[in-house]
């Protein structure tokens, strides 16, 4: 097979963005169900509760990020009109999620490190 001549067929691109976009609706609604049950239990935080809810509110946002980069990627991939366009865009996206997970790790290691030490303050 000719990778140049390589298509997707319209009807195969058509489903794989309808099970996309489905799949986005459905973690849209997961998200939304975890930040409100999230907010649900927030009610009586202290000084330790609060930087875990930090570093539980930064993990959230990241792994939306996450997601949404993964949709994205998706999309594009279902939109790809060859194999060397396909293996770009898998290049790109694995060189932006490394990034972007190396900048997470080190934002939520010291948002946990400035709770740690939040906790650790005497109370007068």
């Amino acid at each position: 097979m000719d990778p140049k001549n390589f298509e997707i067929p319209a009807e195969m691109r058509k489903f794989a963005e309808q099970s996309v976009d489905q799949a986005r609706k459905a973690f849209e609604s997961f998200i939304d169900a975890a930040q409100q049950a999230a907010s649900d239990i927030e009610g009586r935080a202290n000084v330790a509760r609060a930087g875990a809810k930090d570093v539980g509110e930064k993990a959230m946002v990241f792994a939306q990020h996450n997601i949404a980069s993964s949709f994205e990627f998706a999309q594009q991939l279902v939109r790809a009109r060859d194999v060397q366009e396909v293996l770009k865009l898998q290049a790109d996206y694995i060189r932006s999620q490394i990034e972007a997970l190396n900048q997470q790790a080190k934002e939520l290691g010291e948002t946990a490190g400035k709770a740690a030490m939040d906790s650790a303050k005497p109370k007068f």
